[in-house]
């Protein structure tokens, strides 16, 4: 950004701006802008951390007035975001809670080409349709330093409201990409490393596999696991041992418990 952003101070929640940044909790008003909403100091700071800069931030004037809050207020600004100071009402409308964050970014919706994923240890999810579940993988690929999230299929907005706030900042430091099942059958069939599902019919303890990169876990499922299209391009089944009464696992609990394992030796 080359200029120095605007300040305003805006408390209707009539006003345009504030209409248009609500709208932005709706899927369609995202994927037709392509920007989402980030709540929290901390997620600004993640996204600045990583040269991720804000179209503009919205700040409760009186949080937004002294402080460390007003210093990245006026960092974002300096930067070429729009600063917009507000009240409560209006920061309880754009972030749909009672006791809201005191600042909350609009930003740029970033995916990566899907022949850009390469290397190190990348998880592919089958229609995952839990944005809680999307955004909590999303930070376990971050704590684990795997390289990237690819969502197959129909699947639950990573940019959504609930899959920012789960992912606590590691929106910003993991590459999304995405994939219609036909795409990611020919992304598979370049790829040049292990291909890891985990089914329920696998025989092959997760504990038993050698972790090598490249390699390529693959989820299916929150309520059916993968299909059998998606199973039989996979290299390797296998399943992470279960010795009480359940049967399976809560998807980003068992993502977590995969990938830990697979990237045990590169920790």
């Amino acid at each position: 950004m080359s200029r120095a952003g605007t300040v305003k101070e805006i408390t209707s929640t009539a006003n345009p701006t504030i209409k248009a940044a609500r709208a932005l909790q709706a899927r369609k008003a995202r994927n037709e802008s392509g920007l989402f909403l980030a709540e929290g100091q901390k997620l600004i700071e993640d996204a600045l951390s990583v040269g991720w800069w804000p179209q503009m931030v919205f700040a409760l004037q009186a949080a937004g007035s002294e402080g460390h809050q007003a210093q990245l207020a006026a960092k974002v600004r300096a930067a070429g975001s729009d600063v917009i100071f507000t009240n409560a009402t209006v920061m309880e409308k754009l972030s749909r809670r009672d006791n809201p964050q005191t600042m909350i970014g609009v930003f740029d919706q970033r995916f990566t080409a899907l022949n850009a994923m390469t290397g190190g240890t990348l998880v592919a999810l089958e229609a995952p349709r839990d944005p809680g579940n999307v955004g909590t993988i999303i930070r376990t690929i971050d704590a684990v330093g795997a390289s990237g999230l690819i969502l197959v299929g129909p699947a639950a907005d990573p940019f959504g409201v609930e899959t920012v706030r789960a992912t606590m900042g590691s929106i910003f430091h993991v590459p999304l990409a995405r994939a219609d099942s036909a795409q990611f059958g020919a992304f598979v069939a370049r790829w040049q490393g292990q291909i890891i599902g985990t089914h329920l019919a696998a025989s092959k303890d997760i504990r038993a596999i050698a972790p090598q990169e490249p390699q390529l876990l693959v989820m299916g499922t929150e309520q059916a696991g993968l299909t059998d299209e998606l199973a039989q391009k996979c290299t390797t089944l296998t399943k992470i041992p279960m010795v009480g009464a359940a049967d399976s696992l809560n998807l980003a609990v068992a993502t977590a418990l995969a990938l830990y394992e697979l990237r045990r030796p590169f920790l």
